[in-house]
């Protein structure tokens, strides 16, 4: 009685084999490094950078080794995490405004350990340090792009439908629309609602005119403002997983607002550029220079115009496609002249609206219009007189390829005329990452230091040290023998636990660690309900080995249907909860599992070890 078959002593060894082995690599604590990437391609970090960046150090009297160079990024580990903010101002002066210099964290996994794939748990902003930002969304933006579109594909169809006598108006949220006799304005309110259902008319008089005002619907609004949102978030995400930020977070706040926790990056400005970095393409046919002037005052015309690269070209304010409309770009050559070029996939909406703006339009130029949006910190005075730092998105705007249009465009096209294959790679690393709906102003920042992370792990390692003491003492001094499994069990458990969030991937929080500690005595709670039945079965007079296996076949069910519910409510916790709650609900789903496992199997399996198959005069327990 209670011996367990091969395969389960196996199981037990097999689980315990990969607990160590992928636990393993949190004990090696990370160096501080230094991190330096170019502001874009163009600038990638070589040989000759990492010399100067290493003769900084050596002039600083700042002990540094293993540098690592990529084709991206240059590391360089650091003897002292407290020379990292002295290190980085004095190479971010060295190197210049082309370069940007980030403290970072680096992994002193074992090589042999790495090719298993074992690597440390990552840690949350609370822990690791980093940066918070919460960003706000220019819907107002999308709303004028809205009646600025409307406002143009208006104006076309009058022309079309051979309307004179209409003047059309747009405002930051509406279009004014004045007709000079009531017929005619009964036309423009027939031509609206058949093809502009996203607007609603209120008509009046005002001056002898007839005159209709055009507002965006509600549903339409909230429509176009969710887009905007979660855009933004779309390409947030892409464009942080793009430089490698271990864990970031991104998600939405409220109607208009997102949220990025990046842990690791000490240096709110270094963050900022990283976000800034978002592309976003329109393109527009070129303005016909000889009806320029009076197109401008027949239709209120307005154009973008570039006086760098193209002798002051100036394009149409209508916009044929967005960025957004593209779904892929790649850097590539030309097979004939062997310059740099993009291909571009558009989505089915783009490639409709390039076709139809293209084939009428043959023989004429069509501009690729390059919009970045970059931070720019202005200082304005406070409510009391005092210096106050403003961040704001200001957008660069440049036209990158003027071509002429040899036949009508569909999904599949090339943008040329680009300076050098780093920017064609940039280009289409910016457009694969997602183009902004809308700009993002800063509403909140806020930077943890790496060394109020590291207090706060000193404490949470205490508090678990500090709760798994105090369980060990009492399980064994109540339950003798049987406590001393339990306590095996128990430590068991907690290396099962790290080694599967670190094998998942998952980030470890402060709330966390929190669900760490209560995983400790939802563990041994499993054990206390196991051992009291077996000592209820002694007290009935039931024989030492089958007290044991009853009290371990009739304790499962009970143990189950405790872990069962509760992991259920972590499942819960982590689909409708925040990044903290989040947090929480990883490690204590993570926990219930193992402690499961450990105490039904973990601990039975010791058990069994030491009392089964033979004859027991008396149990310690």
């Amino acid at each position: 009685m209670n011996k367990f078959p091969m395969w389960k002593y196996l199981l037990v060894l097999f689980a315990l084999t990969l607990g160590v082995v992928y636990s393993l690599p949190n004990i090696y604590a990370p160096d501080p490094a230094i991190q330096i990437s170019g502001a874009s391609l163009t600038y990638a970090p070589d040989g000759a950078i990492q010399s100067k960046v290493t003769s900084t150090l050596d002039e600083l009297g700042i002990a540094h080794f293993g540098e690592e160079l990529s084709d991206t990024s240059l590391l360089v580990r650091l003897e002292n995490q407290d020379d990292q903010m002295r290190a980085r101002r004095e190479i971010e002066a060295a190197l210049g405004d082309n370069y940007v210099v980030a403290v970072n964290l680096a992994p002193t996994t074992p090589a042999w350990l790495q090719s298993m794939g074992a690597r440390p748990m990552n840690l949350g902003l609370d822990l690791a340090g980093g940066v918070h930002f919460l960003l706000e969304v220019d819907t107002q933006k999308v709303v004028r792009d809205s009646i600025d579109s409307l406002e143009s594909q208006l104006k076309k169809a009058l022309r079309e439908n051979n309307l004179r006598g209409v003047t059309v108006r747009a405002g930051a949220d509406a279009m004014r629309i004045s007709a000079k006799t009531d017929d005619l304005r009964d036309e423009v309110s027939r031509l609206i609602r058949r093809d502009m259902p996203e607007l609603e008319m209120r008509r009046s008089e005002e001056g002898g005119s007839y005159v209709i005002n055009a507002t965006l619907t509600e549903q339409f609004l909230k429509e176009k403002e969710d887009y905007a949102v979660n855009q933004n978030l779309t390409t947030l995400r892409n464009r942080v997983n793009e430089i490698g930020v271990a864990e970031p977070l991104v998600q939405r706040q409220g109607r208009n607002r997102i949220v990025v926790q990046l842990p690791g990056i000490q240096e709110a400005s270094d963050a900022k550029k990283i976000l800034g970095k978002t592309a976003n393409l329109e393109f527009r046919l070129e303005a016909e220079r000889e009806s320029l002037v009076s197109m401008r005052e027949r239709f209120d015309f307005r154009s973008e115009l570039d006086q760098r690269r193209f002798g002051g070209a100036e394009l149409e304010r209508s916009v044929l496609v967005y960025g957004r409309n593209v779904v892929n770009a790649r850097a590539t050559f030309d097979q004939q002249t062997s310059q740099p070029q993009v291909s571009i996939t558009l989505d089915s909406e783009g490639a409709t609206r390039m076709n139809h703006g293209t084939r009428d339009n043959i023989g004429r130029r069509m501009g690729v219009l390059f919009i970045e949006y970059k931070p720019v910190t202005r200082i304005i005075k406070g409510e009391n007189g005092e210096d106050v730092e403003k961040v704001e998105q200001v957008a660069e705007k440049k036209i990158i390829s003027l071509a002429t249009i040899q036949a009508a465009l569909g999904k599949n096209f090339v943008i040329t005329g680009l300076d050098s294959p780093a920017e064609a790679s940039e280009l289409a690393l910016l457009l694969r990452s997602g183009a902004l709906a809308a700009p993002m102003t800063y509403v909140e920042e806020r930077t943890i230091g790496p060394s109020l992370g590291a207090e706060n792990i000193a404490l949470g390692v205490k508090s678990v040290q500090l709760g798994l003491a105090l369980v060990l003492l009492f399980m064994l001094v109540y339950y003798k023998v049987f406590g001393i499994a339990a306590n095996i069990a128990l430590a068991v458990n907690l290396m099962l636990l790290v080694a599967i969030m670190s094998m998942i991937g998952a980030t470890l929080t402060l709330p966390g660690i929190a669900g760490i500690v209560l995983t400790v005595g939802m563990a041994v709670d499993a054990n206390v309900l196991i051992f009291s039945r077996i000592r209820e079965e002694l007290k009935n007079g039931v024989p030492n080995q089958s007290a044991i296996k009853a009290g371990f076949d009739r304790a499962v069910v009970t143990i189950t249907d405790a872990n069962l519910t509760t992991l259920i409510v972590a499942v819960i916790l982590y689909a409708i909860g925040s990044g903290p709650v989040k947090g929480f609900a990883v490690t204590l789903a993570v926990g219930i599992l193992t402690s499961m496992f450990t105490a039904i199997l973990g601990t039975r399996a010791l058990i069994n070890l030491i009392y089964g198959g033979r004859t027991v005069k008396k149990l310690w327990i």
